[in-house]
């Protein structure tokens, strides 16, 4: 913090220059320098009158010209210098002891001093170090009057015994001891010392290079003035020595610069690699791109590191970490003034400093900069500043700056600015190759289309909040978004979607995480509630969520269900299994589907209903294979003359744990699961074989088989039916398959090409469940069909509801004015049957005529039940016509 005069006869020199921030130093640390400074002063013209006292004065001519030649020899000596750095001291490798040692040699006490304070003091002036040159002059007295009383005093005792140049070397000598002692006086004025072993170190390298240079301006006097052309080889020898210590002060920076930059190198990536085992929600206040905790305090030590390495008095980084746009700003050093705290994205905007285009290093000095540059070096505190952008890939992500140096007055060098410039491409590099790596661990753990956590993160998140304590998870599944994707289009689905997303997470708040799972179901994690305040939370959110939604000019309706479960385990062997609860909570909204309040909580029960389904999944394809599935067959009866013209293929499974099971339990599990296919492949193979059997016998009986959504969608499905028809020689016409009117809506598009190839084989297709679907003219001209299945909740109540008797002749109407067949379904009294008859209704099927049976039972039923005719009377000429008794 203080000037230290670098003339000084050691070869190594303390030069702390003026503290370019006032409020570094304390009023009471400037009190006690300035009393030091003066002791230096009074004390330094003290030692001096003694040496002037006591040493002669030889009255030479050559003293004119002597004088000014050691002036010179100072002022070439404190130019010609070698700065190095340590901590917080610069230390110089200078060649003032040669210019003293000829001094010692050639000239009395009184010339030299006056040299060496014409050469300091007017350094001092250049450098505008005005504010200490009490300190530096009593360090100049100090420096040439010590060396000459020594010198005097080894003359006094040993001249005679040894060589005069040996006295002059030991005082030269001693002068490097005496600019060390000072400048580690004066930062302990400062309230800068160092440890004991430090000093003492620092003072033995001081002395071995002021005997190294003692030594050269020895060698060089006797060359010069005792052989001939001494002066050349002087010349020769210094141009050496000078190259040999730039060489090595060289060597010193370069090193030093590596260990910074593998310093800093190795912060950023520690800094890195704690950041990335950070996961929190991408709404949370201060989160970065990731969803990691944006922390500065990461950054502090690579900021103190650079700070360290320029010898800076103050290092601000100001970083770009957050995906909001925000700049945080971080000081390493002395604080800057309190306006510099302001808003850190406006002053890269705004800052004529900061408006830096490109990566290279700008250098400002006060003394010569513009007037805008200046201001902002005044609203810093500072005189000079080296400043840097950070730039990444295709965004600016900060700048560095560095502000005065603490050791030197000759202020940044280029070395320094290629140092910074390194270490600015090095850290923009690394910062630029985090946020990449946070974006990629933000889309891996968030859901691209509403921000929110996706399955993964909620996983994530919940694994580690159920670590700590109970929580309740909570779904929440939003309602009729195909009906509103398919008349709207998905873009629409995904705009009721994201809006759903946010009004969640504005009632909940930031810090509760929310999930997207999949399509429209969303998940909660709610710490430290009960299953009350849970329940209560649920229907608030379904409420929310349910509201309609603006869409443009429109206004969509919409309903929620919500579940919820709690991670008190039901079972010790699922505690904190975050996939469980979801599962779980997957369960109470399946069973909130079919409640009044659309909320329902987890119970055990609800487990079984699951495991039971899981089961039924799983064991499907053993059951196929084993023989539990078995094809039923419901006969079809022609009206009015009660001839068998087929039946309905219906399948039954036999569980060895769960008994009979009825279609409508396992079906739609199968479906869901893809495994439909196996299910229908099995049926038609069956019902193929029966018919191949019937005609084989000479009966010619159609069977009908249901198809399913996905059997509609698969291309290939009308190629394998053909293939099945050549393998059994079965014509096409006595199969028959049925479908919904639902199946076919679901994908048209799809549907509509597989049913028309269907029907190019010659395949019978009827509409099943006919009227509780689209059920529309224009429908039924679309499809490509041939006949029509009247649902049999209409034929059951045609004896008790008027209407069902209108909507059943209804239909036999419209079938008929379309050249379809008209099937009834239910039928199960005389009565109904009567009725169809009247209507003109073409087939009826029902408990009346018989229930499914299976393959051996229908066969007995075939027997009992119905009388055989033949063509003509003679069963030889022709096929067999069974009526019912």
């Amino acid at each position: 913090m203080i000037e230290h005069h670098r003339s000084s006869e050691s070869g190594l020199t303390a030069d702390v220059p003026r503290p370019p921030v006032r409020s570094e130093v304390s009023p009471r640390r400037r009190r006690i320098f300035l009393g030091f400074s003066l002791s230096v002063l009074l004390s330094g013209m003290l030692v001096s009158l003694l040496a002037a006292l006591w040493l002669p004065f030889p009255r030479d001519p050559d003293l004119l010209f002597i004088g000014p030649l050691l002036a010179v020899g100072f002022l070439l000596a404190e130019q010609l210098t070698i700065d190095v750095d340590a901590k917080r001291v610069g230390w110089t490798i200078s060649f003032t002891e040669i210019p003293l040692i000829l001094g010692l040699l050639t000239a009395p006490f009184e010339v030299v001093l006056a040299a060496n304070l014409v050469a300091g003091l007017a350094m001092q002036v250049r450098k505008r170090a005005a504010s200490h040159v009490a300190y530096n002059a009593g360090v100049l007295c100090w420096e040439i009057a010590v060396p000459f009383l020594i010198a005097g005093t080894c003359r006094g005792a040993l001249g005679e015994v040894v060589p005069l140049w040996l006295c002059a070397g030991i005082g030269a000598a001693s002068s490097s001891l005496i600019s060390c002692g000072c400048a580690v006086a004066a930062l302990y004025a400062l309230g800068n010392g160092m440890r004991v072993s430090a000093g003492l170190l620092l003072g033995g390298r001081t002395l071995v290079v002021g005997l190294l240079n003692t030594s050269i301006g020895l060698v060089g006097y006797e060359l010069a003035v005792n052989t001939r052309w001494g002066w050349a080889l002087v010349t020769v020898l210094m141009a050496g020595v000078l190259a040999l210590y730039r060489a090595y002060s060289g060597l010193l920076r370069e090193q030093r610069d590596l260990e910074a930059l593998s310093d800093v190198s190795l912060r950023v990536a520690r800094s890195g690699q704690h950041a990335a085992r950070v996961l929190s929600d991408s709404d949370a206040p201060a989160v970065s791109a990731i969803g990691e905790q944006v922390s500065v305090d990461e950054w502090e030590p690579v900021a103190e590191r650079i700070r360290e390495q320029l010898n800076a008095t103050r290092v601000v980084l100001r970083l770009s970490l957050d995906p909001r746009g925000e700049v945080s700003t971080l000081v390493a050093g002395s604080p800057q003034p309190e306006e510099m705290n302001t808003d850190g994205a406006t002053l890269l905007r705004e800052c004529s400093m900061l408006q830096l285009p490109g990566t290279h290093v700008r250098s400002f000095r006060s003394v010569d900069a513009p007037e805008d540059i200046r201001g902002a070096l005044n609203r810093r505190a500072a005189h000079e500043a080296l400043v840097v952008p950070l730039r990444g890939t295709n965004q600016l992500l900060g700048a560095i700056e560095v502000h005065d140096r603490v050791s030197r007055w000759r202020g940044f060098g280029r070395a320094d600015i290629r140092l910074l410039h390194t270490l600015a491409s090095h850290l923009a590099t690394a910062m630029d190759n985090r946020r990449l790596l946070a974006r990629l661990r933000h889309d891996a753990y968030h859901d691209p289309l509403t921000g929110l956590l996706n399955r993964t993160g909620f996983r994530e998140m919940s694994a580690e909040a159920l670590q700590e304590s109970t929580a309740v998870v909570l779904r929440v599944d939003l309602e009729l978004l195909t009906t509103v994707s398919e008349a709207l289009g998905y873009a629409w689905g995904d705009r009721m979607i994201v809006a759903a997303g946010r009004r969640m997470r504005e009632y909940l708040g930031a810090h509760v995480p929310v999930a997207r799972l999949e399509a429209n179901s969303f998940a909660v994690l709610l710490q430290g509630h009960t299953e009350a305040q849970a329940a209560e939370i649920a229907g608030v959110l379904r409420e929310l969520i349910a509201e309609p939604y603006p869409l443009d000019k429109l206004v969509v309706e919409a309903t929620a269900v919500a579940g919820y479960v709690s991670s008190v385990p039901a079972e010790e062997d699922t505690e904190g299994d975050v996939d469980v609860l979801l599962q779980r909570a997957d369960v109470a909204v399946r069973a909130a589907r079919t409640g009044e309040d659309g909320v329902r909580g987890y119970v055990p029960s609800m487990g079984q209903i699951f495991l039971r389904r899981f089961q039924l999944v799983t064991q499907f394809r053993q059951a196929l294979e084993s023989g539990q599935i078995e094809v039923h067959y419901q006969p079809k009866v022609a009206l009015p003359g009660k001839r068998i013209v087929g039946a309905e293929a219906l399948v039954r499974w036999s569980h060895p744990e769960y008994g009979r099971l009825s279609p409508d339990e396992f079906v739609p599990v199968v479906e869901a699961t893809g495994l439909v296919d196996a299910l229908t492949e099995f049926v038609l193979e069956r019902a193929l074989i029966r018919i191949r059997d019937w005609l084989d016998r000479g009966l010619r009986l159609s069977v009908a088989v249901n198809l399913s959504v996905r059997n509609l969608a698969d291309e290939t499905f009308p190629e394998r039916v053909r293939e099945a028809f050549d393998r059994h020689d079965v014509p096409p016409g006595l199969l028959t398959f049925e479908l919904t009117e639902s199946s076919v809506m679901a994908d048209p598009d799809r549907s509509l090409p597989v049913l028309r190839r269907l029907r190019a084989l010659g395949v019978v297709l009827a509409v099943d469940d006919f009227g509780t679907g689209y059920s529309s003219l224009a429908y039924l001209r679309q499809l490509p069909v041939d006949e029509v299945k009247i649902d049999k909740s209409f034929v059951l109540g045609m004896g008790t509801d008027l209407s069902d008797m209108a909507v059943v002749r209804s239909i036999v109407e419209l079938g008929h004015s379309l050249e379809l067949s008209v099937v009834a379904e239910g039928v199960e009294d005389d009565a109904a049957r009567d009725q169809l008859v009247r209507m003109g209704c073409d087939t009826a099927q029902g408990y009346l005529i018989s229930r499914p049976l299976s393959e051996e039972r229908f066969e007995s039923w075939l027997w009992a039940r119905t009388r055989r005719e033949y063509p003509k009377g003679a069963p030889e000429l022709g096929e067999t016509v069974l009526r019912v008794n």
